[in-house]
């Protein structure tokens, strides 16, 4: 491994030759390259390379990490234009095999035993071969067949060191570069670290895999391999191998008789089971990683990259599949805006013109009628203007709708995803409208409130601190302080009355989860005390606002 002296002048050298210089200068590394007229002329000269081309090459030559970095900035269409995610698809992790001496030593290393005593066979000629690690195929002493992941020796190390130096660039980049001020350089850098950091543990990957068999137990039609840990660590994964076709070989499909459509519809919905079942889903779902069995089975492998649905992601898809399915520009910018992170004053006026001009384009058309790619390019594209990204899930889950989309036009050109998907998004849509997801949010709602409250004496004492300092200049007129005494006790009655009806609904709901059977029958009422206490406190709300306006204190 190279020092990080060298490793620096290294990455601004292949920046240069690629034409990419620009970024040299801004991240801090032009100290490293001698910059002379004559290596970007002479790049000039080259074969015409688009400016795609020139990243995509440059990041190959950087190695592992970059190339992992562009794998992932491919999936982030609120980053980088479609062109360029086009063509950082393109990035193959691949090295040269690792020799079996040093994947012998590696298992003595983990184990503390024989090679022999492990594997009954190992067939030293890799499966793959990546920059973090191989695979290869094997058996255990009981004869079963598994395929055994073996990470490179120094490939943390290096993986370590090349994190250090982006952070610090992208750290950089955000002080002196007036362009990244649109985009949180420093968080993207971290976000990416962690992501790496993941995949280097296969003990994280082997848990994973467990979550996913544990989530389709009850699916015959699923297969997820076995993990076997006392052949695992964090250096080598060992799962059972998963044998069949490859699921974008079509002709080895069409040979054995199996319905394209069929298997399109089919891999669509473990996906979707995956994302709006468990809110847990696999994140690299290319068809390199789906094989159909010889019983019919769709066996999946990979489990690196994962994203998780949480809750209040739940809630934001919920509101922008309202706002959509309404063709309600103002509704669908307030849930971009709830989703995305914001860099910057965002003009919403703005944000909602372009949107109604988008929704105007796909107004006729019912969801099974729309191809999400583009639709998600566009969406992207407006947002990518507004400087608003998504958070890290919410990427992982657009590209693994491409790519499921991609590979599902593959087994059949008429197959539409949305017709698929359609319904799972009205129930999560009908979810998120529940009595009980309505009492959860406005629950939450109430602790957000409880602790303004317990919060606000302190940040007062704070404020007359600073008062008292000298260290804020206030003007205010002795008539004025009863305006403002006013308009307090009315907030704290406010939020006051937001936490008991939020209670209040929680309760309700709390009731009927405990014994639906016994409420069955008394779902309406109840559902109807629940609104009515939310209406009331809206009345309430809308009243002492009414009130204040109504009653103005005289200046």
């Amino acid at each position: 491994m190279s020092n990080r002296r060298d490793r620096r002048r290294e990455i601004a050298e292949v920046l240069s030759r690629h034409g990419l210089g620009y970024l040299v200068g801004v991240v801090g590394l032009d100290r490293w390259v001698p910059f002379h007229h004559g290596l970007f002329g002479h790049e000039r000269r080259e074969a015409p390379y688009t400016r795609p081309d020139h990243v995509r090459l440059a990041l190959e030559q950087l190695g592992p990490t970059f190339v992992k970095l562009g794998q992932i900035l491919s999936t982030r269409p609120d980053l980088l234009p479609p062109a360029y995610q086009a063509e950082l698809v393109k990035l193959q992790d691949a090295a040269p095999p690792v020799p079996a001496d040093v994947i012998r030593e590696v298992v003595a290393q983990e184990f503390g035993t024989d090679f022999g005593a492990i594997f009954a066979t190992f067939d030293f000629q890799p499966l793959a071969a990546a920059s973090i690690g191989q695979a290869h195929a094997a058996t255990l002493p009981d004869g079963t067949d598994v395929v055994v992941k073996v990470r490179r020796p120094g490939a943390v190390e290096q993986v370590e060191q090349d994190l250090e130096i982006l952070q610090n660039l992208a750290d950089r980049a955000s002080r002196h570069w007036h362009a990244a001020a649109d985009y949180d350089l420093v968080g993207l850098a971290e976000e990416f670290a962690r992501t790496l950091r993941s995949e280097l543990d296969y003990l994280r990957e082997g848990r994973n895999a467990e979550r996913f068999a544990s989530s389709f137990a009850d699916d015959a039609g699923v297969h997820i391999p076995r993990v076997f840990w006392e052949a695992t660590t964090s250096r080598v994964l060992t799962l059972e191998r998963i044998t069949g076709i490859k699921v974008n070989d079509l002709d080895a499909l069409d040979a054995a008789g199996i319905d394209r459509r069929t298997l399109a519809e089919r891999a669509t919905r473990v996906t979707a089971e995956m994302v709006f079942g468990d809110g847990f889903f696999h994140a690299d779902p290319h068809p390199g990683n789906f094989f159909i069995e010889p019983d019919g089975r769709i066996g999946i492998i990979d489990f690196g990259m994962v994203g998780v649905i949480d809750e209040r992601l739940r809630d934001h898809l919920a509101m922008l599949l309202v706002g959509l399915t309404r063709q309600d520009p103002d509704e669908v910018a307030g849930a971009l805006l709830a989703l995305g992170i914001g860099h910057g004053t965002v003009d919403r006026g703005l944000l909602r013109e372009d949107l109604a001009g988008l929704l105007a384009r796909y107004s006729e058309r019912a969801l099974g009628e729309i191809a999400l790619g583009p639709a998600i390019d566009d969406v992207a594209a407006i947002m990518r203007h507004h400087h608003l990204q998504v958070p890290r899930d919410m990427a992982l889950l657009l590209k693994m709708v491409i790519m499921d989309e991609g590979m599902a036009a593959r087994l059949d050109a008429e197959f539409r995803l949305g017709d698929v998907l359609a319904p799972y998004a009205r129930d999560l849509v009908l979810h998120q409208l529940s009595p009980a997801a309505l009492a959860r949010r406005l629950g939450r709602a109430g602790i957000d409130a409880a602790k303004l409250g317990a919060e606000l004496p302190e940040q007062l004492r704070r404020l007359l601190a600073a008062l008292e300092g000298g260290g804020v200049e206030v003007r205010l007129r002795p008539d004025e302080l009863e305006s403002i005494l006013l308009r307090a006790e009315r907030l704290g009655n406010r939020l006051v009355a937001g936490v008991i009806a939020a209670a209040f609904i929680d309760a309700l709901a709390e009731l009927i989860a405990a014994d639906p059977q016994r409420w069955r029958t008394r779902q309406g009422p109840l559902f109807a005390i629940g609104l009515g206490a939310a209406g009331t406190l809206a009345a309430y709300v809308a009243w002492s606002a009414g009130r204040g306006r109504r009653h103005p204190t005289p200046p």
